[in-house]
């Protein structure tokens, strides 16, 4: 993979050097004080070391991010109001409904409630994972007023999902626009991708890119997207066939640093 670069960044008292791609994306970083480079993918290994070699000092270990040790997990014991595990699919906009109802007798049905009903569609079948070892966590909040709509940790990895309405339409993907009916084309696949990147950044792991269709009358594509699976609400149950990435123990402590709503607030 060519044009990675290395960007040096302070993060909790510490130096790190975050390797890039050419989309913002990170792939790996260095921590100097530890002597590792982690590695986001390990099908880059070669090129993030080739792009760090200059910066490298002495020995390192290379390999996927360590897992938080058993003191660390005990540290994120958190206060209500930082755990995000509570959070219900569509949770922002269930809060801001609650806020701002809108009045009763507008003509238009109001674009917030339609919304909500596909977040919580899409939670709901997420949730029915839980049974095959994997954690999801609803409306995760970001700064800028942005949030993840749901992020699933379980034995196939890490999936960053965004919801989309797409009842009994046709959706055309022209990566990175999508088409739903006659609405214009809007660049949604990059907006789900800085999603899983900006995950990726906060977990120090990766985390893959999913854009979920709900009730869609076909979809069609002009060629097949980069690096994001694109799939309709009733595939999801699909995710509990992927395995082999994370172990129980793994899981669980990705989805304990996760939930705490501190991780989220620098990406």
């Amino acid at each position: 993979m060519s044009g990675l670069r290395v960007i040096p960044t302070w993060r909790h008292g510490q130096e790190r050097l975050y390797v890039c791609a050419t989309d913002g994306r990170s792939v790996a970083w260095y921590d100097r004080e530890a002597g590792r480079v982690n590695l986001l993918s390990v099908d880059l290994r070669q090129d993030v070391l080739a792009v760090l070699g200059p910066f490298l000092t002495g020995p390192v270990a290379v390999g996927p991010p360590p897992v938080p040790t058993p003191a660390e997990l005990a540290r994120l014991t958190l206060h209500p109001d930082d755990d995000l595990a509570p959070n219900r699919p569509g949770e922002a906009l269930l809060i801001d409904l609650d806020r701002d109802p809108k009045s009763a007798h507008r003509l238009r049905t109001d674009p917030r409630r339609r919304a909500l009903l596909v977040e919580q569609r899409t939670g709901e079948a997420l949730d029915q994972l839980e049974g095959g070892g994997w954690r999801t966590l609803h409306s995760v909040p970001l700064p800028g007023g942005d949030r993840i709509h749901h992020l699933v940790i379980g034995p196939g990895g890490l999936f960053a999902v965004r919801s989309l309405d797409a009842r009994r339409q046709r959706v055309l993907v022209a990566d990175p626009m999508v088409t739903v009916g006659r609405h214009d084309a809007r660049p949604l696949l990059r907006r789900v991708r800085a999603d899983a990147a900006r995950a990726s950044y906060a977990l120090t792991a990766e985390v893959r890119p999913v854009l979920v269709l709900v009730e869609p009358a076909r979809l069609e594509t002009t060629a097949p997207p980069r690096e994001i699976r694109i799939l309709e609400d009733t595939d999801l149950p699909g995710l509990a066939r992927f395995g082999g990435l994370l172990k129980p123990a793994d899981v669980e402590a990705l989805h304990a640093m996760a939930r705490d709503r501190h991780i989220w607030s620098r990406v």
